[in-house]
């Protein structure tokens, strides 16, 4: 195989300028002729072995500083202009690659400038969280994508479409489907819509979950799909066609301000459709009410995933017939949150999710097994936790399979109607009563100020640091 060619002009021109060299006394020490350094320095000559050990002798140049210097550049350089403040100013990243090599000390100072501004946008984000558990709104916000949009206008409502309830309502009784949907929405499908509903192997849908072909009028799914996801792709596709009026209206009325917002706003509440036909709401609120809410159960009962069932009681909030008041986070091993719901809305103020003590974390400890935690905030706010892993699309043997948890959580007053409120410890009082076993849990660790935290990730930005040098506390950052 052909040596990859080194043409690093711009290094060679910063090696020079900063020795305080001429192109004629650089060339005279490496035994070339100005000339052909000139074309060197222009990135219109690469570098010889032989060229690259006499930089080496002469001016301490590692040769590995000649190899794509600006890799790291540029990676860093690709984060700046994926920021949604600078999306799509670049058609490529031919422009990176040449201020990465022409301009590393110019390119440097952009990245600084780029995590200074990102480094404010979080204290931004932290205050306003802050300002919101003290139950002052902000307008405070940085630069958002039209899904942090999308998330951010879901989690502030509650989880409760009525019109997209009726409309669910009337399609089930249009489909009786007994104890079939999925056959039922096939047949309705192919009768009204001349659609047939195909499943394709991994090779013919590598990146695809659901692809619909309007010109062969089918939709196709991916086998990597449990038959609970494939009911739900079948059954989000349908209702987008049937409610398409009711969804339109639900979307105008989230007020979003990009037609991208739109369109992702549209996949949510094709979501919730699907989900709404697939537990039609009489039903399953009957149902919860016996079981106590035991996901499991609910599952079986309704031919469901645990995380269909679980965000399912969300959103049991219908005037005269309204259930547990839950909320759901759902985040993977890194901490990343995903979705983020309510029965009343997100509990931002009072619960904020931020905490890596909550029982959510520990669920991936042991994937499959539910956890159930009291936990209790700073405020004296106390809430029931249900945590849980689920489990991704099926992947194949060479890949590792996406894996996330879902916490599904209420007021803890509500726990006598949970049958998982059966699980929670209880300890003993100095009275010798039994009390509930509680969990001290917080915010976000820059907005959380309990002391002597060992799962503490940041300092607070409301308290100034300790920097006692005697004396060294328990959690990784102390404070005053």
């Amino acid at each position: 195989m052909a040596e990859q060619k080194i043409f690093a002009g711009p290094r060679i021109r910063r090696i020079r300028t900063q020795k305080g060299l001429t192109q004629t006394a650089m060339a005279e020490g490496l035994g070339i002729s100005p000339s052909y350094l000139n074309l060197i320095e222009r990135n219109q000559r690469p570098l010889t072995v032989q060229l690259i050990l006499k930089l080496a002798a002469a001016y301490q140049v590692e040769p590995e500083d000649l190899h794509g210097e600006a890799h790291g550049s540029l990676a860093a350089l690709r984060e700046v202009f994926a920021d949604p403040l600078l999306a799509g100013e670049l058609p490529g990243d031919q422009e990176l690659i040449e201020v990465a090599e022409a301009a590393p000390n110019a390119a440097a100072a952009m990245i600084k400038l780029f995590r200074a501004y990102r480094e404010q946008a979080e204290r931004l984000s932290d205050l306003n969280d802050m300002l919101a558990h003290e139950g002052r709104a902000t307008a405070l916000s940085g630069a958002r994508l039209p899904i942090d949009e999308v998330r951010e206008v879901l989690e502030r409502r509650p989880n409760f479409f009525a019109s997209i309830e009726e409309e669910a309502e009337a399609f089930t009784k249009l489909l009786g489907p007994g104890d079939d949907l999925l056959s039922a929405l096939k047949d309705w499908l192919r009768r009204e819509h001349g659609i047939v509903v195909k499943v394709l192997p991994v090779a013919t849908m590598p990146n695809w979950r659901r692809r619909y072909d309007r010109h062969s009028q089918r939709l196709f799914l991916s086998e990597r799909l449990s038959p609970f996801d494939q009911l739900r792709e079948v059954a989000m596709e349908a209702c987008l066609m049937r409610m398409s009026v009711a969804v339109a209206a639900e979307i105008k009325a989230l007020k979003l301000s990009t037609d991208e917002a739109r369109r992702l706003a549209r996949f949510e509440l094709g979501r919730y459709a699907a989900l709404a036909l697939m537990m039609p709401y009489a039903a399953f609120h009957s149902a919860a009410q016996r079981a106590r809410c035991d996901i499991d159960v609910l599952r079986s009962r309704f031919g469901v995933s645990f995380e269909q069932a679980a965000n399912r009681l969300t959103m049991m909030q219908r005037p005269n017939a309204s259930g547990v008041p839950f909320f759901m986070l759902e985040v993977d091993n890194a901490g990343n949150r995903f979705r983020r719901a309510g029965a009343q809305g997100f509990p931002h103020a009072r619960f904020s999710g931020g905490c890596p003590k909550l029982p959510v974390h520990a669920a991936f400890t042991q994937p499959g097994q539910i956890f159930v935690e009291a936990v209790e905030m700073p405020d004296g706010a106390q809430f029931l936790c249900i945590a849980r892993t689920l489990e991704g699309p099926q992947g194949a043997f060479n890949e590792r399979p996406r894996r996330t948890a879902l916490l599904l959580g209420c007021d803890i007053g509500f726990r006598d109607e949970i049958v998982y409120a059966a699980a929670l410890p209880a300890v003993a009082s100095r009275s010798g009563t039994a009390e509930l076993g509680l969990t001290a849990v917080g915010p976000a660790c820059r907005i959380c100020e309990r002391p002597g935290c060992l799962a503490r990730a940041e300092p607070p930005v409301t308290r100034p640091l300790g920097l006692d040098e005697m004396v060294a506390g328990l959690s990784a950052f102390d404070f005053q």
